[in-house]
């Protein structure tokens, strides 16, 4: 073994006998979750765990949902980030390997006739001119000595990571958008048919008063006040149609189409809100959200690349060697004597980088102390996300009851005016107030409705569901 494999055995030797990791490994952040979300006991489930399809059973939405998640252009954007990514942790992995380049090379020289290689190449090889042809390969390899390179590796598998639940949260968001539009498509069209029933019932009065004015009992005021109502239940109809196509429009973006119509299959009074809606532990639930997730590999990254920005203030160790073929003529590479080959070492030291590597451990430092904070963010909007739902679920329901009472009330008030009017013991305002006040109530009534469904659906996607 020659004097020079001895010392490179050595080097390899120390340097893997030296390899440490520079920077702390990651630790999740303590952050305090209740025990409970609101009044809600926690449970062993969560309905975070039913697939969207089970969740939303009618097959008019799960065909909008499907052509979504397959066309959204959002979602499309996100999966190229996670091919950006996933290239980057590629590069991070062979980045340990060393790197190896061939070249070929030929040159012609033409020294002055006058200068000593003139005249030696002249009077010794009875030319004026030398040729020289190399064909060569390089390697350089940087020894990881203090887990630099190793730190870049974990910081590209983070954010790869990073890009797929950044990815899988995008997915759930436009679930969420889609089933909302979809709720807010059948209430406008329960709305809709609100609208035209009470325009139908408006013009009946119209004519009751009018028959009324003609047998002297009324007059032309009432016959207007009655006629002004019918048309406020009319100009709700292209109003209504307006909101249905626009949102329809809205649907058909998301999911990345032109705008056009969108087929439904169910009635707003036909969809069913959830009645045990579990929630689970909030540790747990927390945990599964897509969005905390990625800033908790966005907090890991973070991390390493603290260690790696460590990593560049030390010494770096790196090997090179080259070799190949040499001669002052092709034909001669192949004779025999035309191999060369070096190899060196260095160890390089920065002392004086104008304050680049301090500047950039604090700039990483900063923005590991930044994802920290988000990462806390988004585990406290989380928590605030699911309770705000579960409140919402709740009172709507309330308000629903209250809802579907009154209108009860209106409708049997619009009855009880309309006899009484014919009767001669009500006045034609008090049969144009019920009916306003009837059409007003079943618009709430559907309103509400929605909401309720919009509730479910955001508690759905507040505990992670969505992406399964």
């Amino acid at each position: 073994m020659t004097q020079y494999s001895k010392y490179l055995i050595a080097i390899l030797t120390a340097a893997s006998f030296a390899a440490c990791k520079v920077g702390k490994d990651f630790q999740r952040p303590e952050v305090a979750v209740p025990a409970q979300f609101g009044n809600a006991a926690a449970t062993d489930s969560t309905i975070a765990d039913a697939q969207w399809r089970q969740f939303f059973p009618d097959p008019a939405l799960q065909n909008l949902i499907t052509d979504a998640l397959r066309s959204n252009f959002d979602l499309q954007l996100a999966l190229k980030r996670i091919e950006a990514a996933s290239s980057y942790v590629k590069q991070a992995k062979a980045a340990l390997l060393p790197s190896i380049n061939a070249n070929a090379a030929a040159n012609t020289s033409f020294p002055s006739k006058n200068s000593l290689n003139g005249l030696s190449l002249n009077n010794f090889l009875k030319t004026d001119h030398i040729e020289d042809y190399t064909l060569g390969v390089g390697l350089s390899w940087e020894i990881d000595v203090w887990g630099k390179i190793r730190r870049q590796k974990e910081a590209a598998l983070a954010q790869y990571l990073q890009t797929f639940e950044a990815a899988r949260a995008v997915q759930t968001g436009i679930v969420a958008q889609v089933a909302n539009s979809y709720f807010n498509l059948l209430m406008l069209d329960a709305q809709l048919d609100i609208a035209k029933r009470n325009a139908a019932l408006s013009d009946t009065i119209v004519q009751m008063i009018r028959m009324q004015k003609t047998a002297g009992e009324v007059t032309e005021l009432a016959v207007q006040q009655a006629v002004a109502q019918q048309q406020q239940a009319e100009l709700l109809i292209p109003q209504l149609e307006q909101a249905a196509t626009i949102q329809e429009n809205a649907i058909r973006i998301l999911m990345g189409e032109l705008p056009g119509t969108v087929n439904r299959s169910a009635s707003l009074d036909g969809y069913k809100v959830w009645d045990s809606l579990q929630t689970g532990v909030p540790a747990k639930v927390i945990a599964n959200r897509p969005d905390v997730k990625a800033s908790e590999m966005g907090l890991k990254a973070a991390n390493a690349n603290v260690g790696a920005a460590q990593g560049a203030m030390y010494p770096t160790l790196s090997l090179t060697a080259n070799g190949g073929l040499n001669a002052y003529e092709i034909g001669k590479w192949f004779q025999g004597h035309s191999l060369f080959g070096t190899v060196a070492g260095n160890i390089a030291q920065p002392i004086f980088q104008q304050r680049r590597l301090k500047t950039q451990l604090e700039i990483a430092k900063n923005e590991r102390d930044q994802a920290a904070i988000r990462f806390k963010q988004s585990v406290t909007v989380a928590v605030r996300e699911v309770t705000d739902a579960l409140v919402q679920l709740d009172k709507l329901q309330q308000q629903q009851t209250i809802a579907g009472s009154r209108f009860q009330t209106t409708q049997q008030a619009v009855s009880n005016a309309r006899l009484l009017f014919r009767s001669g013991l009500a006045n034609y305002l008090e049969v144009i107030n019920a009916q306003g006040s009837s059409l007003q109530a079943e618009l709430t009534q559907a309103d509400i409705k929605r909401q309720r469904l919009t509730a479910m659906v955001d508690l759905y996607r507040s505990l992670g569901g969505g992406y399964q």
